[in-house]
C-alpha cells in the first residue's frame, strides 16, 4: 500500500529482456537518489510511476536495485519499457503519515497528456482518461498520476471518456517527474479506492431494484 506521496525520483538505466519470446517481460535496473536504498531490502514493495514492483536485486555499493515485470504488466502500463526518470515510492509504514490517500499501486489504465502548461505560479495538466476509468473521476476527488496524489480540478466529459485538469504547485512539479511530461505522453492512472467500492455498492443495488441477482 502507498499514498501517492513521491519519495524519490530514480531513473531506469538499463532493460534487459527475461526471454527471447514476445511474451516475456523485462529485468529494470534502478538507480535511486544517494541514500534511498538504506532502509530497503530483498522482496520489499517499491511504486514505480504508480506500478507497485517488487526488489529482486540489491546492490547499496553501486547505488541500484533491479525489479522483474512480466510482458502482461508492460502491456497494462506506461513508462516503464524506455531508460529515463521514474517516480519512486516505498510502500506505506503501519506508522507513517498518510499524506496523500490510499494508493495500491495498481494501475487501472493509462491516459494521454492533453495539456501542460505554466499558469501563474502552478502549472496546469490536462489528462484524458479512458472510458472505462471516467465513471471514477469527480471534481475535487482523488486520482494518482504516474504515482503522484493528485486533486481533480475540473472534469469534462468527451467521447473518449473524459479530460480531467489538475493543478500542480512548483514543489510537485520539482520534486516529482511530473515536471518532463509534454502533450502526448502516456501516463499511469489509478482511480480513488473509495470510488471503486461506491460504484460495486450502487451496482449490486440496481441489480437488487431490478430483480436480478450477480453472477
Amino acid at each position: 500500500m502507498f499514498t501517492g506521496i513521491i519519495t524519490g525520483v530514480g531513473r531506469i538505466v538499463a532493460i534487459h529482456s527475461l526471454g527471447s519470446s514476445l511474451q516475456h517481460g523485462k529485468r529494470l535496473t534502478i538507480a535511486p537518489p544517494q541514500g534511498y536504498l538504506q532502509d530497503v531490502g530483498l522482496g520489499d514493495s517499491i511504486a514505480l510511476n504508480g506500478a507497485c514492483m517488487t526488489v529482486t536485486t540489491l546492490d547499496t555499493a553501486a547505488n541500484q536495485f533491479t525489479i522483474d515485470i512480466s510482458q502482461e504488466s508492460l502491456s497494462k502500463t506506461a513508462g516503464l519499457d524506455t531508460e529515463g526518470a521514474i517516480n519512486l515510492e516505498k510502500a506505506l509504514r503501519a506508522n507513517d503519515r498518510l499524506g496523500g490517500h490510499i494508493v495500491s499501486g495498481h494501475v487501472d489504465g493509462v491516459g494521454h497528456v492533453s495539456f501542460f502548461a505554466q499558469t501563474g505560479e502552478s502549472w496546469e495538466l490536462r489528462v484524458t482518461a479512458p472510458q472505462t476509468l471516467a465513471k471514477y473521476l469527480a471534481y475535487k476527488g482523488s486520482i494518482t498520476v504516474n504515482g503522484v496524489s493528485l486533486t481533480v480540478n475540473s472534469v469534462t466529459d468527451i467521447s473518449a471518456g473524459c479530460e480531467i485538469s489538475i493543478n500542480l504547485i512548483p514543489h510537485t512539479v520539482e520534486n516529482t517527474a511530473l515536471g518532463s511530461l509534454q502533450t502526448g505522453s502516456p501516463v499511469n492512472l489509478e482511480i480513488d479506492t473509495v470510488a471503486r467500492y461506491v460504484e460495486r455498492m450502487l451496482s449490486l443495488e440496481n441489480l437488487s431494484k431490478n430483480g436480478t441477482s450477480p453472477a
